[in-house]
């Protein structure tokens, strides 16, 4: 009779003794990635540089003839230094079809503006534009880090990271005292503070210049120099992004948890990197996909909605087969099978009303499958047949991994989506299959190790069929 009924367990009570070692450690490992990945840049060198360590060579080797192309070649694309793909060849022609993981790399931020700096009441500022949803209110009073890229005059590029070694300063955004906050509280959330005034302090000592009419931006701009040799009008050229300051730390008496910047959705890409991986002489080629631009509709030539993964897969087919069509390339996509790696919204038991229990993923409970996304009435959302949606219940349970179903909250409450509908416009079979967490999209968001350690033997075993 208990076979009739659907009943979710804790995946921590469903661990061997082996598997609970193997979680810590993967967890161990993950808060390095965060750590040395804070933006879509730092994460794809380190994709290719863990990619290179397990015998990834780069297309354009492939290209080159460099390398000869045969099953069980494995190659690594990085675009624009902004998004990589992962691709180990399988015994199949690529026409017959892939089996493709896919997250991304890019999460919420803030980024400097063009002309960032200015100064006001002997305060050295920078302005920001926010990317991605946030609430801007959580970025206030923060310990803050400046990461990125700027281009000298000479068109040499300067790397930039301040903020995330002890011995450095950090940044701070401020937010108005309560003794002063009447106004302030009569406000929506939305509006406690302005976009306008995420602006980024920096400097509060004043040049010796008595000509200078913004002494303290004039001495902000001079110790820029010395260190790094650019000047003010460098910045318009510059792709600078402001994140939380510090490091992935554990949460919890029992360290069952994980704290940190940018599990959204770094920590699908991390499990879909590690599990290909381990993937060596499959039967149909198998692709790790780690894009850019998720955050803001994946436009752009380093988002999902790009033509680059099409033309990759198009140089590859024109190696492989004597007389290429583009045909060979459709024909590729729609035969191909797809987890849309991303994350979802856990049940969190602080704000009730936001969600459908039954309908929503635990913290802890394992992979979590979402049949839809999108908004309400499921605008704007790629909707898995059950037909797929089974292949892939039989594929997790045949393999030991602990899944779960859930959706992005109750229906009218709001929504989002991820990558699935642009591969699915392909014809491919897609369903988004991903991490649950908590103050998703906040500053330090919040997952259980168990839940990463599902992901990564739930994408492995999806690869390796």
């Amino acid at each position: 009779m208990t076979d009739l009924l659907y009943k979710r367990d804790s995946a921590w009570l469903k661990l061997s003794e082996e598997e609970k070692d193997q979680v810590f450690s993967l967890a161990d490992a993950y808060k390095l990635f965060l750590d040395v990945g804070k933006t879509e840049r730092e994460s794809a060198d380190e994709i290719k540089k863990q990619a290179e360590q397990n015998g990834y060579v780069s297309i354009e080797s492939v290209l080159s003839g460099g390398q000869a192309f045969k099953p069980g070649l494995k190659v690594y694309a990085q675009n624009k230094g902004k998004s990589i793909i992962l691709i180990v060849v399988g015994k199949e022609n690529i026409s017959s079809g892939m089996n493709i993981v896919g997250g991304h790399i890019d999460s919420p931020r803030l980024d400097l503006k063009q002309v960032p700096f200015y100064e006001d009441s002997d305060i050295a500022m920078l302005k920001t534009h926010y990317y991605g949803g946030i609430k801007k209110y959580q970025w206030a009073s923060l310990p803050l880090a400046l990461h990125g890229i700027v281009m000298t005059k000479d068109n040499k590029k300067v790397n930039i990271v301040i903020g995330e070694d002890e011995t450095d300063p950090v940044f701070f955004i401020s937010d108005l005292l309560p003794h002063l906050a009447k106004d302030q509280m009569q406000k929506k959330a939305s509006e406690f503070i302005e976009g306008e005034d995420l602006n980024l302090i920096i400097g509060n000592i004043p040049s010796e210049n008595e000509d200078s009419k913004e002494k303290v931006k004039e001495n902000v701009l001079k110790l820029i120099n010395e260190k790094y040799g650019i000047t003010e009008k460098d910045f318009l050229t510059a792709e600078l992004e402001v994140v939380p300051a510090g490091k992935a730390r554990d949460v919890g008496i029992d360290r069952s948890m994980i704290s940190a910047y940018g599990h959204d959705d770094r920590v699908c890409s991390y499990a879909g990197m590690r599990s290909i991986f381990e993937v060596n002489n499959p039967t149909l080629t198998a692709v790790g996909m780690f894009m850019d631009k998720e955050e803001v509709g994946s436009n752009g030539n380093t988002g999902s909605n790009s033509m680059y993964f099409e033309n990759i897969i198009a140089e590859l087919i024109n190696l492989q087969e004597d007389n290429y069509s583009d045909l060979y390339v459709r024909r590729s996509f729609m035969n191909s099978k797809v987890l849309s790696a991303d994350v979802n919204a856990a049940y969190d038991p602080n704000f009730k009303s936001a969600y459908d229990k039954p309908n929503t993923g635990l913290m802890g409970y394992g992979l979590q499958v979402t049949k839809y996304t999108g908004s309400r009435g499921k605008s704007s959302c790629n909707d898995a047949n059950a037909e797929f949606l089974s292949e892939v219940r039989n594929i997790f349970e045949s393999n030991g991994v602990v899944w779960q179903t859930g959706e992005l909250g109750k229906v009218d409450q709001g929504g989002g989506g991820t990558i699935a509908y642009i591969l699915a416009n392909y014809g491919a079979e897609v369903v988004d299959c991903g991490v649950p967490m908590l103050s998703m999209h906040a500053p330090y968001e919040l997952l259980s190790k168990v839940d990463l350690f599902m992901a990564y033997k739930g994408y492995k075993s999806f690869l390796n069929r």
